[in-house]
């Protein structure tokens, strides 16, 4: 049987149930002084949006912190090209959005001989 997740001892349902000044007090220190800040007005509007549950919502705050009533939620995080799409899970609670979303993708190399050097023009190409 599957363990259920728990964040710091509160079930996904526990920690819905609670004020976001609650849960924060289960967070890191750094996310802990974000919420206690307050969010701007970027990060205001994706809550709104999300509580209209629309159901895709698109923004470019990464640096929202993920909070319990996200949970299930599909959202696009803009990587600085484009939207990818997240499925906000249990195990990404106190997490940023832009962790999801990576800005780098892996370089791709071609086989030797593509304009590398004179001498890899000899290597076999298969």
């Amino acid at each position: 049987m599957a363990k259920e997740f728990t964040y710091r001892g509160k079930t996904p349902e526990e920690l819905k149930k609670m004020d976001i000044k609650d849960f924060s007090e289960l967070l890191p220190s750094r996310e802990r002084r974000k919420i206690k800040r307050g969010f701007t007005p970027q990060e205001k509007k994706l809550l709104e949006q999300l509580r209209k549950k629309k159901k895709f919502v698109k923004t470019h705050a990464r640096d929202m912190i993920v909070l319990p009533e996200m949970i299930g939620e599909k959202i696009g995080v803009y990587s600085g090209k484009e939207f990818i799409s997240i499925e906000i899970k249990d195990e990404m609670l106190g997490h940023r959005l832009g962790e999801f979303a990576l800005t780098r993708t892996p370089a791709k190399h071609s086989g030797v001989g593509k304009g590398a050097t004179k001498s890899s023009k000899f290597v076999d190409l298969k």
